[in-house]
């Protein structure tokens, strides 16, 4: 079965997809219409200051349908999927006790991973080991410690791009740390039942062209609306640099080399559009391995009726197995 009914726990709704692919809008016409109340399963969106370029939702948006788990820390300081994990979790318990169902809306899959890992046996990150990878990576680049990280736990280089020098620095530093690949290491942890049950939607347009046409226009639009100021704003505070997790975030990544002379504005342009993409790309690839995950089409006329019917039934736990089969479009 898709979803367990006749479950004791209070349920909670998950909402995935790539990049553009209409999360905002379907998640508010949910509230609007449900009990629920959103908490963002976004990795750029939990920074202050980065607002364009992560597509945050609005003053005016976020007065009708408010978020939790956003400008939630200084692009400076660092935020674990641990970190997302617990603030999550509290924020969900706080929802649950107000009467109201949490849901969850982003496509940051790390995030979701540690949501429901259970109990993290994950160490802490070790200074010196860092220090150490850090300087190969200025000295070698990402593209050489992701090969390194190929040949010790190929399972996890599949799942994390080249040109990520956060996750493959901390996957070749948990191994350097315990002698164990981060695969082993996230079999090894500790399973514990998740204290919702789930609905699980798995959202984005029928046609993948479609969703490169929604990703290119909406790039050009993060540059008219101010994305290159913005980036310059924070370039100005001289305490943020590509090493941080927040500006290597994609889209300002490309402004702040953009900002450094190493190639023009129509470049700018074309750099932003493909790693956009490419970062759909690999959500849509996780998407597809992710258990119990009902797939919607995002452009479907029909689709706010269909999520609000099965969503009712679920929030009631009735059976709703063959209520989503049934109305929901063709499987991608």
């Amino acid at each position: 079965m898709l979803v367990e009914t006749q479950d004791q726990r209070p349920p909670a709704i998950f909402l995935l997809g790539p990049t553009a692919a209409g999360k905002t809008d379907l998640a508010i016409a949910l509230v609007e219409q449900l009990n629920c109340e959103i908490i963002s399963v976004d990795s750029a969106q939990v920074y202050r200051g980065m607002d364009i370029g992560s597509a945050k939702p609005d003053a005016a948006t976020l007065a009708r349908a408010p978020h939790r788990l956003i400008n939630v820390r200084d692009p400076a300081d660092s935020y674990s999927a641990g970190d997302f994990r617990r603030d999550a979790l509290q924020a969900m318990q706080e929802i649950t006790a107000a009467g109201k169902t949490p849901l969850l809306v982003g496509g940051t899959s790390l995030y979701y991973q540690s949501l429901l890992a259970g109990a993290s046996n994950l160490p802490s990150a070790n200074p010196v080991i860092r220090q150490q990878l850090e300087t190969e990576l200025q000295q070698l680049g990402c593209p050489a410690l992701h090969e390194r990280l190929a040949t010790i736990d190929p399972e996890s280089a599949a799942k994390i791009a080249p040109t990520d020098p956060q996750r493959t620095l901390r996957a070749l530093e948990l191994f350097l740390q315990t002698g164990k690949t981060r695969t082993q290491l996230w079999q090894e942890q500790k399973q514990e039942p998740f204290a919702w049950r789930l609905l699980q939607l798995g959202l984005t347009p029928a046609k993948r062209s479609s969703l490169h046409e929604r990703i290119e226009q909406r790039f050009l639009l993060m540059l008219e609306q101010g994305l290159i100021e913005e980036v310059e704003a924070l370039r100005l505070r001289n305490d943020l640099s590509l090493n941080l997790a927040s500006m290597r975030a994609v889209g300002y990544r490309q402004v702040w080399q953009y900002l450094d002379g190493d190639f023009d504005l129509t470049e700018l342009k074309a750099r932003g559009v493909a790693a956009t993409r490419q970062l759909a790309k690999r959500q849509l690839t996780w998407m597809r391995s992710w258990q119990n995950l009902n797939w919607l089409q995002s452009d479907h006329p029909q689709l706010l009726a269909w999520v609000l019917e099965a969503a009712v039934a679920f929030v009631a736990d009735e059976a709703v197995d063959d209520r989503l089969l049934a109305l929901k479009p063709s499987l991608l």
